[in-house]
């Protein structure tokens, strides 16, 4: 088994009111009940965002527009793909891009 990073991108709409919230921490906590022992990490949404160049210079944003992460455990890439397609963040019009990850030490 290895972990796959799931990194939440585009524009998903927001919730315009308190119920829409709920309806939709509802959906995240169903799909992360659905996916079981799977989820090693829940993940968090992201906010703002700051870009370091290599020669040092900061500019506001992130270019690759990084809503959110969550990490689970999975047999292949392919399997992690196959959790992935549950995700709410699909839902709300996102997308969602997987990563195997491995230790490097």
């Amino acid at each position: 088994m290895a972990n796959y990073l799931l990194i939440y991108t585009g524009t998903a709409s927001q919730p315009s009111s308190p119920e829409e919230g709920e309806k939709v921490m509802q959906a995240w906590m169903g799909w992360f009940g659905q996916l079981g022992s799977a989820v090693v990490d829940g993940g968090n949404p992201c906010s703002m965002a700051k870009t370091v160049a290599a020669n040092g210079s900061v500019s506001d944003g992130g270019p690759s527009g990084v809503g959110g992460y969550s990490v689970l455990s999975a047999n292949s890439l392919d399997d992690a793909v196959n959790l992935a397609k549950g995700c709410p963040h699909l839902a709300a019009g996102g997308q969602v891009e997987v990563y195997e990850t491995f230790n490097a030490m």
